[in-house]
């Protein structure tokens, strides 16, 4: 059985960047991805999809953006695109279409033993002394257990199924999460003539620009993304969704449950239960609409008194529409219950995001609910590391941009075990 320095698991922006360290530090090691390099992206976002983070910041270590539009967004193509060269650029040692099935402790106590099946058949497993689980938290679509309560006639489809507006059946659409991908796709409905049903839930939004630059980079000024997950006083917050915003158009655009209305968006409660061709939705729709203002104005707020304290010239906010407060919920929809023949329902697109599937690693190294423990990525099994988590040290750490400084420290942590051992 070979013994190698490392082996890391997925080829996303996380496992590249710590591939990208561990060859700068002359380690022996193999990057196993299941599909192709970036397969979440090339496989889970729909046509019109954009980033939402700017192409400056989607850069992996050693290999900064040097397009023509810095201040742009990308779409999931482009960005595995940029994947694929960085892999190239660096030979990294990318080994494609292949599945860790299996993560076990050898009999020595201080190696592992990494099974992969490439193509559908096994392969000889490989003895490492260090793992890193790069295969991040969007493996297993997470839907509800309501599902099944729909009638059969109406499609249904998680976000990351959803391609286009023409691939649906004909009617209306109920979407269901107000997140990112479910906001974005309301739009890309509405734009097709779509009559749309949002279900939606409790979701932080931003403005897209404020002050004239993008609010990331005012996030990246104020120090907002470094913030750690040990000094949030109320960890809960690094459970919330990542704020409604969009990167369609050239500079992006600011996404609000009231502007959605205005495009055509009929803006619901929370979705509890179905009963026969009935859909019955709670009354927190407006509680929705104010949480995601209120939001909005604190970042604001903050980025006001960055500006006061620094001296920055910076000029005032430009009117945006889809940025102005609805305090008393007018865009919400009054309906209770949502009638699937008279609202004439042809889909349901489930935007209810992803859960990590940890199964395969046969180490304890996961609490009660399968979920990594670790502190700063690194895990209670010496020689087992985490990276690409939300949350993994910064706010920043789950975003390509932040996965650089988590993948140098996991490196050098390697590093360290390996002199030792």
């Amino acid at each position: 059985m070979k013994r190698i320095d490392a082996v890391v698991v997925g080829a996303g922006q996380a496992g590249l960047a710590a591939s990208y360290y561990l060859c700068e530090q002359g380690r022996e090691h193999i990057v196993f991805e299941q599909g192709r390099i970036g397969e979440s992206w090339l496989s889970q976002r729909w046509e019109s999809f954009r980033l939402n983070t700017l192409n400056s910041m989607n850069a992996l270590p050693g290999m900064p953006y040097d397009g023509p539009e810095p201040g742009s967004f990308s779409s999931a193509h482009d960005l595995a695109g940029y994947f694929q060269r960085y892999v190239e650029r660096f030979q990294l040692p990318v080994q494609t279409d292949t599945a860790v099935v299996s993560i076990e402790q050898a009999e020595n106590g201080k190696d592992f033993i990494v099974s992969t099946v490439t193509g559908g058949r096994a392969q000889e497993p490989l003895l490492c002394r260090c793992v890193v689980i790069a295969s991040g938290v969007q493996r297993t679509p997470r839907l509800p257990a309501l599902r099944s309560q729909i009638p059969a006639r109406i499609a249904q489809l998680h976000s990351s199924e959803y391609r286009n507006p023409a691939a649906l059946p004909p009617g209306s659409v109920l979407v269901v999460g107000s997140g990112q991908s479910g906001c974005q796709i309301v739009e890309d409905l509405l734009s097709a003539g779509r009559t749309v049903y949002l279900s939606t839930s409790k979701v932080a939004r931003v403005p897209r620009r404020y002050r004239g630059r993008d609010i990331l980079d005012w996030w990246i000024d104020t120090g907002f993304l470094d913030v750690t997950y040990d000094s949030l006083t109320d960890k809960s917050i690094s459970l919330l969704a990542q704020p409604q915003i969009s990167g369609l158009a050239p500079q992006g655009h600011t996404v609000s449950l009231q502007h959605l209305s205005r495009q055509g968006a009929v803006i619901l409660g929370r979705l509890l239960s179905a009963e026969g061709d009935n859909l019955l939705l709670s009354d927190e729709a407006a509680a929705h609409v104010q949480f995601a203002d209120a939001f909005s104005d604190r970042i604001k707020g903050m980025i006001d008194a960055y500006i006061e304290q620094t001296g920055i010239a910076a000029p005032a906010n430009d009117d945006d529409p889809a940025d102005a407060s609805d305090p008393d919920a007018a865009c919400v929809s009054p309906l209770r219950q949502l009638n699937l023949a008279a609202s004439k329902l042809g889909s349901i697109i489930w935007a209810t995001g992803f859960a990590g599937d940890f199964g395969w690693i046969h180490l304890p190294a996961l609490d009660a609910a399968g979920k990594p423990l670790h502190q700063r990525g690194v895990s209670p099994v010496p020689g087992l590391y985490f990276i690409g988590l939300p949350w993994l040290y910064m706010r920043k750490s789950g975003i390509t941009y932040g996965v650089g400084e988590d993948a140098r420290y996991i490196a050098d942590a390697i590093a360290a075990r390996l002199v030792q051992t």
